[in-house]
């Protein structure tokens, strides 16, 4: 009973936990767990929390879904995976996507959905300025090694472990794409002139370990691969090998070197040290010269146009 009880008052605490009594004009009505398909990738992707609720304001009523993952990385991977085949680009985020009747964004580490209803710019800024630990570091680079030409729309898959490997492309073995290096991975659908390919892109620590790896890229049935730099793309069983030898040409890999050593200024030169001193010492020189000029001049004026004598400016003693 004890056990009963503590799970009924956890469970009672945790309703409502991220999501808020009002969206807009809507009011929260029931809470409970989304419907959590393919559980192995949500856990991969570093799933934390998540809620569903129902919302009404009279006879207008949708449902919205939070889900709270560890990092940006994995909500921005949960967006990929998420988001309907038909959907468009949507101004509501940087990560946003709407159909007919519902929005999908990712904010931070958070994956938000709503069925039903278009929440505006700001019921979305009410709801996600009281999300709690929020991170919002930068998202990875590697989708943007993507090529562009024959990319099929919301067909993008960010890969960071076996499941979602399993899940999305289980033709390359997860022991070959070697995750527990710290290996992230992208994948799209492409269309050719003979039918759609899929190439997956991996980014491996360094480039030695990508110039290892892609001669076990390489073994795969029917696989056509490339490595430039730390990347390693790869396509399987590709309908046209032309397509797919065009398709991974376009795959580069862009070092940017930054260095964060101190940069020596003019301010670090003993000699323009000594230069601007004597310069400054000049000014004073100058300054004092004719400061003292004008007083003087002051004064003998004072003294020649004054009809009673100046009195002594110096005591003397007068000791004769």
């Amino acid at each position: 009973m004890r056990i009963l009880a503590a799970g009924l008052l956890a469970a009672m605490l945790g309703r409502g936990a991220i999501l808020p009594e009002t969206i807009g004009p809507h009011q929260r009505a029931a809470v409970s767990q989304p419907d959590l398909a393919d559980r192995a990738v949500w856990n991969e992707y570093g799933l934390q929390a998540s809620e569903s609720a129902e919302y009404e304001n009279g006879a207008s009523r949708f449902t919205a879904a939070a889900y709270q993952l560890r990092d940006s990385t994995g909500a921005m991977a949960a967006f990929d995976w998420q988001r309907p085949a038909n959907s468009t680009a949507s101004p509501a985020a940087s990560q946003a996507v709407e159909t007919s009747d519902g929005l999908l964004l990712a904010h931070g580490s958070y994956l938000l959905s709503f069925k039903g209803y278009k929440p505006t710019a700001a019921d979305i800024d009410g709801l996600t300025a009281a999300l709690k630990n929020v991170d919002t570091t930068s998202l990875p680079a590697l989708p943007g090694f993507l090529p562009l030409t024959g990319l099929v729309p919301n067909s993008e898959r960010y890969v960071t472990g076996p499941a979602a490997m399993q899940r999305f492309d289980p033709g390359i073995p997860p022991s070959v794409a070697a995750f527990h290096l710290g290996t992230e991975g992208v994948l799209a659908t492409f269309r050719g002139p003979k039918g759609d390919m899929t190439l997956a892109i991996f980014n491996f620590p360094t480039p030695q370990i990508a110039m290892q790896k892609i001669a076990e890229f390489e073994k795969l049935p029917g696989a056509v691969a490339k490595r430039s730099g730390p990347l390693v793309a790869v396509t399987l069983n590709p309908p046209d090998a032309d397509a797919a030898e065009r398709l991974l040409g376009e795959v580069h890999y862009q070092a940017a070197v930054t260095r964060d050593e101190r940069v020596t200024t003019r301010k670090d030169n003993i000699g323009d040290l000594i230069v601007n001193a004597f310069e400054l010492i000049g000014i004073l020189l100058v300054f004092s010269a004719v400061s003292g000029l004008a007083v003087g001049g002051f004064r003998s004026a004072f003294r020649r146009f004054r009809k009673t004598p100046e009195p002594e400016s110096v005591i003397t003693l007068h000791l004769k």
